[in-house]
């Protein structure tokens, strides 16, 4: 369905179709409809991407300290940002195994490409597998899931302001104490968000942080905090935003349903997603706007994505969610729109905080 032409007032104009129990496809149906060859990594296809990614980063700090210039370091912080959130898309595939077939490859890729940025690859990989597989879900999701009406009443001020007014700062804070009424650090291998198994890999990532870390300290303490900010800080808040801004607009939609109990299944909460186009950023970003194949097949590699899209559409038909909306007037209506969910009920939309001042 075209979500931007959808009225706002009225965002449940399908649910007579979404209120069927059971989905008029199956998940072998989609795999069935789409070639064969989306599903195999190309390692060297994706070694390009990764290097490529790296190179225009390297190129972009030689441009930045050549001109050492204030008139271009605005452009640099938002080209150098952009990339940072490019290079933690390539770590994405690592983390779902589809950058190769070779685990070890995988795992060391992505720690190249999150512990720049840091992301500890690990512990989100290990997050992030929990909000794939349980996409759509009042109870078990793992992020921007949507609290619930009573939840909102009782929510911290400080909690409401990160979540529905700076969120777009809001990944730091997630790494570290995780979502609304959840609990747990990225960091930490005694994290409730870890089994006692994935202990090492948690720490193994914390390690490769520290090293970061460090590199950070000792390049600040040779050339100053003005340093640490012109060439690092400031891009890094522009990658938060990005990674804010592209996965609250993944999952926050007032056509979007949630689900409660027994009423979620996998394939109901992998296609309660949106497709987006963010323009001439999609290549940039390796098309990570084309979202709803990669929950459906989160194991396929990015560059296939746009190919299965095609591919399932025809069998998804009025489920596929797509909207041409501009970026801009999505996160502001989002944002505006999507506040909790009602208390009751199976399957349950976002709505407005308004409600609550009418009431």
């Amino acid at each position: 369905m075209q979500l931007d032409t959808i009225k706002l007032d009225n965002p449940r104009n399908s649910e007579s179709l979404e209120d069927t129990t059971n989905l008029p496809f199956t998940l072998g149906d989609l795999k069935a409809a789409i070639p064969a060859e989306c599903f195999q990594p190309n390692v060297g296809k994706s070694l390009y991407y990764f290097f490529q990614d790296i190179l225009i980063i390297g190129l972009l700090y030689a441009i930045a300290h050549y001109l050492d210039s204030w008139y271009f370091f605005p452009i640099f912080w938002v080209m150098q940002g952009t990339m940072f959130w490019a290079l933690f898309v390539v770590g994405h595939d690592c983390g779902h195994q589809s950058f190769s077939k070779k685990k070890w490859l995988n795992d060391l890729i992505g720690h190249l490409s999150h512990t720049p940025i840091f992301v500890p690859y690990h512990g989100w990989r290990i997050s992030h597998k929990t909000h794939h597989l349980n996409t759509g879900s009042l109870e078990n999701d793992e992020s921007w899931y949507p609290v619930s009406e009573s939840q909102y009443k009782v929510m911290p001020w400080d909690q409401k302001i990160g979540r529905y007014y700076v969120f777009l700062l809001a990944y730091p804070v997630y790494l570290f104490k995780r979502s609304p009424n959840k609990e747990g650090s990225h960091f930490h291998p005694n994290s409730p968000l870890f089994k006692p198994s994935e202990k090492w890999d948690v720490i193994t990532s914390s390690i490769w942080l520290i090293c970061m870390v460090s590199l950070l300290a000792l390049g600040t303490y040779q050339w100053g905090w003005m340093w640490l900010l012109k060439y690092y800080a400031v891009p890094y808040l522009v990658f938060i935003m990005w990674l804010d801004l592209v996965t609250f607009l993944h999952h926050t939609e007032a056509d979007i349903p949630w689900y409660r109990g027994k009423n979620w299944t996998f394939l109901k909460g992998a296609i309660s997603t949106v497709d987006r186009d963010y323009g001439f950023i999609n290549h940039i970003h390796h098309d990570i706007g084309t979202h709803v194949a990669h929950h459906i097949f989160l194991n396929m590699p990015h560059y296939n994505l746009k190919k299965a899209t095609e591919a399932i559409k025809p069998i998804l038909g009025d489920y596929y969610r797509k909207t041409e909306e501009p970026i801009w007037k999505s996160v502001w209506r989002s944002s505006l729109s999507c506040h909790f969910v009602p208390d009751t009920g199976d399957k349950v939309y976002y709505t407005s905080n308004k409600k609550l001042a009418k009431s």
